[in-house]
Order: C-alpha cells, then structure tokens, then sequence
C-alpha cells in the first residue's frame, strides 16, 4: 500500500545498515565496561578474553571440536584471502560469484594470485549460477549468503561429503542467522559486525581438519605477507586458534563480540537468531507480496536470504526509465526515508542493480520492520508523484 500521508509509527530503531549492522538490542556502551583497555592482547587477562571469544563462538555456531577458530586481521576479507593465499594453487579452483563480493574472489586469484586453472562459474544478481556444474575435485570459493544480492544457497546439498578438493565459503552475512553445514566446509570466514552487529576490523576463520593438512602440506609459490602465514617450519601455529593474534586486536572490540554472544545465548542459541531473522525477513516477502510496486531482487523463494534483503522497484512509471534514472529514483526514495530518520542506509550496493537492501539479522527488532514497512509506500508514493509532476 502507498500512500501520500506519513505513517503515525515510527521505527524505534531505524538502523538498517548490511554492516555494520545494528548493535544487539538494549546495548549501551556500559556493555564495554569490562573491556581489558590499556592491556596487552598477550597479557593474561587479553589471551582469556580472546579464547573465551573463540570458545563462545563455537559454542553458539555448533563448530565440530576438530576445527580450528582463529580471529584475524581485516574484518571478513582479511580472512577470505588468509585463505585464499595460503591454500590455492594445490589442485585447480572453481570460482562461484553471483554477487559483487565473489566477483572480487575471482578478481583476486585470476588476476592478482594468476592462476591458470581457474574456472568461473557465475550467475546475474538475483539468481544462483547452476551448482551443479562445479567441479568438487578441485577447490571451490564461494559466498554463502550474497549479501550485495539477497541471493543465498538454501543448503549445503549440493557439496559433495566424499570431495577431494577444499570448499571456501564465505559466511559473513550468513552466520549467526542462517545453518553452515560444517561437516561439507573447509574454510568459513565471517565478520562479527554483521549478523551480531559487532565493530567492524575484526575476522573469523574457521578451518577443518582438511583445511589444517592442505596448509601444513602445500607452500605456496608466491610470497606471504605476515599476517597471511599460518604455519611454521610446516606446522600449524596453534597458537592463533588459541587467541595469541597474527597483530594487535581491539580489545574494545573483542569485548564487544562477548557481549553480543552473551546475548545470543540468552535469547536462545543458533535456532532463536535464526527464527528471529526469519521473522524478520518475512515483514518484507509479506509486504512485497502485498505491494506489486516492489519486489525481491532474489528470484526463487528458497534462494531469498534473511539478512541481507534486496529489493527491486517494478512499477512500470519506474521501470520504463532509463538505468541512471531509475538509480536516482531509489536513491531520492532512501534520502527522503533518511532525512525523516527512519531507515538509515538501506539503499542498494553500489555495484547491485537499484533498489533498496535492508538488513533483517537478528540483532534487529521485528517490530522496527513492520513499523518500517509503511515508509516505504509513502516515500514510493513521494517520489512517483514528483516524477510525474516533472513529466
């Protein structure tokens, strides 16, 4: 429903931002008044706070006690490309990318790792590319949950449990909202300024034990920057799964994941923040449903992420414009929402087709959703009546 009269509910929280994503709700910066400030990360009190991260972080994903949690340098893409750089070039690598952060993988080991057998497989924004022709005998990277996109795998399915190669997923906006079948991934990477809407800087890697036997097994032949080296003299340094960092953490930012995983085992575990993003998610599918002016960027239901949620406008007055004025019209439709500070940053990925994303982790209130919803028809509704009027 669109309508010219502002809605009388207003999101108590209007903070929609895909990362960093809304602090968990009832945070307040006494939530911090713990944090080992002024100390060393290698002091006593430091290596206890970032094993416990490690601890609670497997606690509350289910990680298997076999794979190994290190927290790393550069937020989620420090960790992608830990990975990348310390594992490809073993066996060949399938590349899988139907968003703009897989795009920049492949970008990555075709042009600056320059491997030569490297395949592309890929998919337009709102679709998944066919899965079924990756090859697991090589090494596969890919994103769990495209969050430029709204585009996710629905499940694990598709990996085979008997495959010689390595599988690396970037899970960044996936966990913590959505099930990671560990038992079919090698290397997950995430970010916990995401779905717990902790500080940004900040990495996780998780690797199998597969993982572990391909890096004490396999060198490299190109040059590692130190804070890309996870072995030594061949052997795993156990000591950055044992919170002993590559470099020098936040601890202000560390103290703020223990709170957000306090939390998320309060509310629950895994299962209530997934339920909790589902529920969120489902505020937009239904209101889409409802509103043929605008729909969801993710063509299948089953692949439609609950995080990340992207959409498109389709009312024919804005479709029939060209590109970079249909481009304006979301952006003049976010800036008009912004400016009555309900929705703060939800417009579309620069590199996405136009449109709005707005992020449904669970560290967000459904209620803010539904209270949103009605905004979206009016600030349509403004700005579809000044286009006509400029006709």
């Amino acid at each position: 429903m669109t309508t010219d009269t502002k809605p009388d509910l207003r999101p108590a929280n209007p903070r929609f931002s895909s990362g960093p994503c809304a602090k968990r709700p009832g945070w307040t910066p006494e939530a911090l008044s713990d944090a080992a400030l002024g100390r060393s990360h290698r002091a006593k009190i430091g290596k206890s706070k970032l094993g416990q991260a490690i601890d609670l972080t497997r606690e509350v994903l289910g990680v298997p006690g076999d794979y190994r949690i290190g927290i790393v340098p550069a937020s989620d893409t420090g960790a992608v490309e830990m990975a990348m750089w310390s594992m490809l070039g073993a066996r060949g690598v399938d590349m899988v990318a139907w968003e703009s952060f897989g795009e920049g993988w492949v970008t990555d080991v075709v042009k600056q790792l320059k491997l030569d057998d490297a395949r592309k497989i890929t998919a337009p924004y709102g679709q998944l590319p066919d899965l079924a022709s990756i090859d697991f005998d090589r090494d596969v990277v890919f994103t769990w949950n495209g969050t430029t996109s709204g585009v996710r795998v629905p499940n694990a399915d598709f990996i085979p449990a008997d495959r010689a190669g390595l599988t690396i997923c970037d899970a960044t906006s996936a966990a913590f909202a959505q099930k990671l079948d560990f038992a079919k991934l090698d290397v997950v990477t995430f970010s916990w300024q995401k779905v717990l809407g902790g500080e940004g800087g900040h990495g996780v890697l998780i690797l199998s034990p597969r993982a572990v036997e391909r890096l004490e097994s396999y060198t490299p032949a190109w040059p590692l920057p130190k804070i890309f080296r996870m072995t030594k003299g061949g052997k795993l340094i156990e000591g950055i799964f044992k919170g002993e960092t590559i470099n020098t953490p936040s601890m202000l930012c560390v103290e703020d994941y223990l709170d957000a995983l306090a939390w998320a085992q309060k509310t629950g575990g895994l299962d209530a923040l997934v339920a909790r993003a589902d529920a969120n998610a489902k505020v937009i599918f239904d209101y889409c449903d409802a509103n043929p002016w605008l729909s969801n960027l993710a063509e299948k239901p089953e692949t439609r992420s609950n995080t990340s949620v992207c959409l498109t406008i389709t009312d024919p007055a804005v479709t029939s414009l060209a590109p970079d004025a249909q481009a304006a019209f979301a952006k003049a439709m976010v800036s008009r929402l912004d400016k009555e500070g309900v929705a703060l940053d939800i417009g579309a990925y620069r590199d996405a087709p136009a449109g709005l994303r707005i992020w449904c982790g669970a560290t967000v209130e459904t209620s803010d959703l539904e209270a949103l919803m009605p905004w979206l028809g009016w600030a349509f509704a403004q700005e579809k009546s000044a286009l006509a009027q400029a006709a």
